[in-house]
């Protein structure tokens, strides 16, 4: 029989969107279950991976000049009002969650100058404001901010459990009283415990997901192995507003060997004065862009690729010897991960090449995380502000996470603090989960081509570069996986393997309709018809 519970809130993902909510709505007094799979330590998440920085402010501390990088990397594609929100609100949360309540050790010009921070530059930025942790400011954030949502008595944390499908009262319903409401509305979510294999129905008033973003779709990506998508497949199945799904964004610089998973080399590394080269060893930037190397991601990442096109080179190379600063000591992440593949990069050319690394698309959601499915929230990567319009700025996606992540937290509180609460009746007449799949025949060699087909259609037709006859393609064998993933999905016992692959295949197949859809070349959406 499947394990039924209650909480106030579900949080689904433990990075750090999701984290910050559950520690702000437990310090406001109330209970939070925060579910998150695999081992669901600090270093499972992007969040940990981050390397460059969180924005800031400028030493003149003018919010306009921010917003205006933030709309000009976007290419104005992007929700005015978050850009204005982030702009004038980010410094604020910055101190209240990551100096005050987490007490982060960023980075300072002179030791026992306490406030004085070692801003820093990166792509897109017209000013240094980027604060830092050496290169592992993820790193630093996540072990703090884990080691608190562990300490917090307010907090269940349930590991290995891994979210399948949103609860709603128009789908999950005994009956059809609550069908007939024309607001649906978000009951919690099935939760798969990957350690008893069991199904269980978590009910909560208020549900916030933050799984993170998609670059595990692609053949090559700079992501967690978790990044799947698995929030928007299970959105749209919610038939939750979804947008800008097709502005998927590369990461110029990803570390290339061949023996290698494509480790992020930060942009942190140009704003500090790297140099990109081709094969031939010429730079070659300042003939794509007036800003050169600090132009943003987008337009870097697809001068890489017509430069390693036009002369069929693997990759180019960044040249940090411009970089004044103590190597050792400013990037030792990336020093050490060099160092094992016989690169060193106080002496060497850097080897790098672009990587899916960024989902700027994702749920529609308001400025306080409320998305269009009443009772749902969704914070961080998996969700769609319009703060990163057509391509996101360096160094935004944690400052987004921690700004919208306590921004909904408040939300529900001043929501749970008026007595908003799920009424019972629709809590009880919410079904369990009831398996429709009878055989136990997720072969590992048919899971693992699928996944071969799924990423390889995505790095081939669905990249940096994208026409209408790739992405047709792409669109023709999505449809056909798709539907042979749909059947055996429903035929076969739940596993953790077998979801991730219903999710990421979904999530595939959404990418792809969106990006056929919109026939504009703009940002990391770039089209060749």
């Amino acid at each position: 029989m499947s394990e039924r519970a209650y909480t106030p809130v579900l949080v689904i993902g433990a990075g750090l969107s999701g984290a910050v909510a559950a520690l702000a709505l437990a310090d406001s007094g109330f209970e939070v279950t925060l579910v998150a799979s695999g081992h669901a330590s600090a270093e499972d998440g992007n969040s940990w991976l981050a390397q460059g920085g969180i924005i800031y402010k400028a030493q003149d501390g003018d919010p306009s000049l921010l917003a205006k990088d933030i709309l000009r990397a976007g290419h104005r594609h992007n929700n005015p009002a978050a850009v204005r929100h982030l702009a004038e609100k980010g410094p604020e949360i910055t101190e209240k969650v990551l100096f005050e309540r987490l007490r982060i050790p960023f980075a300072q010009r002179h030791e026992n100058h306490e406030g004085e921070w070692d801003l820093t530059r990166e792509g897109g930025h017209s000013a240094p404001r980027i604060l830092h942790c050496a290169d592992h400011t993820g790193q630093s954030i996540m072990q703090r901010l884990i080691s608190e949502v562990e300490a917090s008595p307010r907090i269940t944390f349930r590991r290995a459990h891994a979210a399948v499908d949103l609860l709603t009262g128009h789908h999950h319903t005994k009956g059809m009283a609550h069908r007939y409401q024309l607001e649906n509305t978000c009951c919690g979510a099935y939760v798969l415990n990957e350690i008893t294999g069991c199904v269980e129905t978590i009910l909560a008033d208020y549900t916030i997901l933050a799984t993170g973003g998609v670059g595990q779709l692609y053949l090559h990506s700079t992501n967690y192995p978790g990044a799947l998508g698995s929030a928007v497949s299970m959105a749209s199945r919610a038939l939750v507003r979804l947008e800008n799904l097709e502005y998927v964004q590369f990461h110029p610089t990803a570390f290339y060997h061949q023996d290698s998973p494509r480790f992020l080399v930060t942009e942190a590394m140009r704003g500090e004065g790297a140099i990109l080269l081709n094969a031939r060893g010429e730079r070659f930037m300042p003939g794509y862009d007036e800003r050169a190397e600090l132009a943003p991601r987008d337009v870097v990442s697809k001068a890489i690729v017509t430069e390693m096109l036009r002369r069929g080179d693997p990759c180019v190379y960044l040249d940090p010897s411009g970089i004044r600063q103590d190597l050792a000591k400013r990037f030792p992440t990336i020093l050490r991960h060099c160092r094992q593949y016989h690169v060193d990069i106080t002496r060497d050319l850097i080897p790098v090449v672009p990587a899916a690394h960024y989902f700027c698309g994702g749920i529609l959601v308001d400025l306080r995380g409320r998305s269009s499915l009443s009772r749902l929230y969704a914070v961080g990567e998996c969700s769609c502000t319009g703060l990163h319009g057509a391509n996101r700025l360096a160094s935004a996606s944690l400052l987004e996470a921690v700004l919208w992540g306590h921004n909904a937290a408040q939300d529900i509180v001043q929501r749970l603090s008026a007595g908003r609460v799920l009424p019972r009746r629709l809590r009880n007449d919410i079904r369990d989960w009831q398996s429709s799949g009878s055989e136990s025949n997720d072969d590992p060699a048919l899971l693992a081509q699928d996944w071969v087909t799924i990423r390889s259609t995505m790095w081939n037709y669905v990249g940096i570069i994208r026409t209408r006859q790739r992405l047709y393609r792409a669109f023709e064998e999505m449809r056909d996986l798709s539907s042979r993933v749909h059947n055996f999905y429903r035929l076969t016992l739940l596993s953790k393997p077998l979801l991730d692959l219903f999710q990421g295949c979904q999530a595939a197949y959404m990418i792809i309709q969106a990006a056929l859809r919109n026939r504009q070349s703009l940002g990391c959406h770039q089209r060749q018809d």
